[in-house]
């Protein structure tokens, strides 16, 4: 019985084998590891979930930084910082680099509006190379041209995707960031995946405050969210019975908390008196 028992011990190892983590260096079976589907390393989900948790937490930017630290070596850390200022001067309205071979500058760009400083080109003068270029399609300043006029007066293999909204396009430029997104189908509100903007599709306004979706209820884009009436209403009603949810929750449970504070501080008390009535008594013989 025994032998039978070894010889099936092999049998499952040999059909589930244990994998390395690559981080912890503990042995795992397949099903509680993830395979990254760029490099093929794999992973412990224990691990990961960790990683994913401490994003997660609204802690200061540091801690998270000290987190991917711990689990990392500083090769693999320095270019965690470096891809994490990149995107941190990317989705800043206030800051770019510069354009120029390189340099690889950080350059201020000038704009009154704090929002949406990316949606109106301006000049931006780079401290280091003297260069001044266009802070939305990075070309130089070209003063009373826009940004599409620059790109298609270039060489054929420099003109890229225009940043004007054209209704009919499958591809257009995030009203923001102007990073482009490819619509297949689907309906006409849109999000950034780099940004989370929200905005419309066909004429780019922002939809960040319209929770409702009142912007497919008159204009040029009346109708064309690209969904039932029934499904704007029920979208409506939901949001409607969240913030109601809420004001319920808070009236019901504020008498509540009006009662049990003083119960709270009461006992908060008792329990300090007490540590203080030990920390003073004298030590026993």
């Amino acid at each position: 019985m025994a032998s039978f028992s070894a010889s099936r011990s092999a049998v499952n190892l040999a059909i589930d084998p244990l994998i390395t983590c690559r981080l912890c260096l503990t042995e795992f079976p397949r099903d509680d590891t993830y395979q990254l589907e760029d490099c093929g390393c794999i992973y412990c989900r224990e691990l990961l979930d960790t990683v994913n948790n401490s994003c997660r937490q609204k802690d200061s930017t540091s801690s998270r930084g000290q987190n991917v630290k711990s689990l990392v070596d500083d090769r693999h850390f320095s270019r965690y910082r470096k891809l994490r200022f990149q995107k941190e001067v990317d989705l800043d309205p206030h800051r770019t680099f510069c354009p120029e071979a390189g340099c690889e500058t950080v350059c201020h760009v000038c704009s009154t509006s704090s929002s949406h400083a990316f949606s109106r080109p301006t000049p931006v003068d780079c401290p280091k190379c003297k260069l001044q270029f266009c802070s939305v399609c990075k070309s130089k300043w070209h003063h009373r041209k826009t940004c599409d006029e620059v790109i298609m007066s270039g060489r054929k293999e420099d003109q890229g995707i225009p940043f004007s909204s054209v209704e009919d396009s499958n591809i257009k430029r995030c009203p923001v960031c102007h990073v482009p997104i490819e619509r297949n189908d689907g309906c006409a509100q849109m999000m950034c995946k780099r940004c989370k903007h929200v905005f419309c599709w066909y004429c780019l306004t922002s939809l960040d405050d319209d929770f409702l979706l009142r912007h497919y209820d008159k204009g040029p884009c009346k109708n064309k969210l690209g969904h039932s009436r029934a499904s704007v209403i029920w979208h409506r009603t939901q949001v409607i019975g969240i913030f109601a949810g809420f004001g319920v929750l808070l009236l019901v449970a504020s008498p509540f908390l009006l009662l049990a504070a003083p119960c709270i501080l009461c006992c908060k008390c008792k329990v300090c008196k007490c540590c203080d009535d030990e920390e003073g008594e004298p030590p026993s013989t």
